[in-house]
């Protein structure tokens, strides 16, 4: 990964208005990025619609992205770093915006499914340029106030992607549908490929590591076994064929740990750094991000199809019913990194887990009391409070689980870290057909969807509860103090991440 040693020669002289024209352009494309991946869930019951999506195409729609994406991001740094994160960032914005043509104008599911895996991979490409250039072109008595601006752009794409996608999608924009979610990223994307090309300045890593297509490759093969049963066994009957697959995915990972150890003793550049799981924190840390993904990948998708198609809503409403959420997110995350964590360190991290966990809870008996007749107003203090226990996880889980690492290994963690999550997020929808498809009838009529759609979300709300259990038992394991908060420890550690990885931390 990247030292944050870079050099500073490639930085533009701070008297150029250039930098600040260059800082736009990235931050509309991780904007891009992080509106493009909260944005389908609201459109998905509209895809199945007038696509005729089978469910299992609707789990990829979502679960490829993230799979691409998780599988590509360590990578896409390292290219970064090798070729010049300029070139890196232009191709991804280039493909990114390629794919979303593709998404938009795909004549079936399949094609749909397809352009999302590629989505994801440019996103890959793209996003882990983004904080690197802004290293490079900005001093260092700047970059507290980009970061700052960074993330304000990272609340405001959690908060408005899901309205925008609702307003899209309502209202069908030149009888296209849910089309415009994804054409809408042509116009963005083209400028920023253009304006990039002319104001972002090329940098690289002086000391960069090798590629390993060949770790990558396994992490995907495995996964893609894993996944693919748990997301078309259902439908199919659970074939033996399923049941092997999925065994046989565990002889993958097995493959990729021996071949990671081999490639870390030939050339000191794995995909995955091994000796970072001595660690108890740091492996710890890892089971929690995987764990919490799944969550995730539960929550949302399920969520989605309740609102939308379980009780009838129209997609604004559905939009709207969640900005409760993102703003309590965002709130709670602020207050646990300025107010919280220093205090009193990792309980806040378990506190979170054990609120989130009552939000969903409280969620469940409201949905088994008001049924279909529930309004989006009841259902704002369980999303409030489920969002406040997230917001109280995700902003310091990632510096708690770096605090146990060697600083020469905290780049290469820090995108360990994030890439897990986005595997987890990709596990977690796939589990959807287990979790909620498996308790719903294939052959349902209008009159029953409702009530088996808010069965299946209350079914799978104890999936979740149950899951943020387990987080906050893993948790234990965590240290009680973060590195940035004991004695002496902050800077050292802050200066270690590569600025890629500090890009994953805060988009993703």
């Amino acid at each position: 990964m990247t030292s944050t040693e870079q050099t500073l020669s490639t930085q533009q002289d701070p008297g150029d208005r250039r930098r600040w024209f260059a800082l736009a352009i990235v931050m509309t494309a991780a904007f891009m990025d992080l509106v493009d991946v909260t944005i389908v869930n609201i459109a998905i019951p509209s895809i199945k619609q007038h696509e005729g999506a089978s469910f299992s195409q609707i789990q990829w729609i979502t679960a490829g992205y993230a799979l691409a994406f998780a599988a590509g991001l360590i990578t896409g740094g390292r290219l970064g770093d090798i070729h010049g994160r300029r070139r890196m960032f232009l191709i991804g914005v280039g493909g990114f915006t390629l794919a979303s043509a593709l998404c938009g104008f795909a004549a079936n599911p399949e094609m749909l499914v397809a352009s999302r895996f590629l989505q994801g991979g440019m996103a890959a490409m793209m996003v882990p340029q983004v904080l690197s250039i802004v290293h490079a072109t900005f001093p260092a008595h700047e970059r507290g106030k980009v970061f700052g601006l960074f993330g304000a752009v990272v609340g405001l794409g959690a908060v408005s992607g899901p309205l925008l996608g609702a307003l899209l999608t309502e209202w069908n924009l030149f009888g296209l549908e849910w089309r415009p979610i994804f054409l809408i990223n042509l116009p963005v994307g083209i400028a920023a490929f253009l304006l990039g090309r002319r104001y972002i300045t090329e940098s690289r890593a002086p000391k960069a590591l090798k590629l390993d297509l060949v770790g990558v490759a396994l992490v995907t093969l495995g996964l893609l076994m894993l996944l693919y049963p748990l997301t078309r066994g259902r439908e199919l009957g659970w074939p033996l064929w399923g049941y092997v697959s999925m065994a046989g995915a565990l002889v993958v990972f097995a493959a990729l740990v021996a071949y990671e150890r081999r490639k870390a003793v030939r050339d000191g550049s794995p995909l995955i750094e091994l000796s970072l799981f001595r660690v108890k924190s740091f492996a710890a840390g890892i089971a929690v991000q995987t764990v919490f993904g799944v969550a995730l990948g539960i929550f949302f998708l399920v969520w989605t199809l309740y609102m939308q198609v379980g009780l009838g809503w129209r997609p604004l409403r559905a939009g709207l019913t969640g900005v409760p959420f993102s703003l309590a997110v965002s709130t709670a995350a602020g207050m646990s990194v300025q107010k919280l964590v220093p205090r009193f360190g990792r309980k806040v991290l378990q506190a979170g887990a054990l609120v989130m966990a009552a939000g969903v809870l409280v969620y469940l008996w409201e949905s088994h009391r008001y049924g279909l007749g529930i309004a989006s107003w009841q259902m704002a203090l369980p999303l409030v409070v489920m969002g406040v226990g997230m917001g109280l996880i995700v902003a310091p889980l990632t510096d708690a689980v770096l605090s146990g690492v060697p600083q020469e290994h905290a780049g290469s963690a820090s995108g360990l870290i994030n890439t897990v999550q986005q595997m987890g997020n990709a596990l977690g929808l796939g589990l959807v057909s287990v979790v909620f498809f498996g308790v719903i009838g294939d052959r349902l009529t209008p009159a029953q969807v409702g009530p088996a759609f808010v069965n299946g979300f209350q079914h799978a709300l104890w999936w979740v509860a149950g899951v943020m259990g387990v987080i906050f038992l893993l948790m234990f394991a965590l240290p009680k103090r973060s590195a940035q908060h004991l004695e002496g420890g902050g800077e050292g550690a802050g200066e270690q991440l590569s600025m890629e990885d500090e890009e994953r931390e805060l988009v993703h």
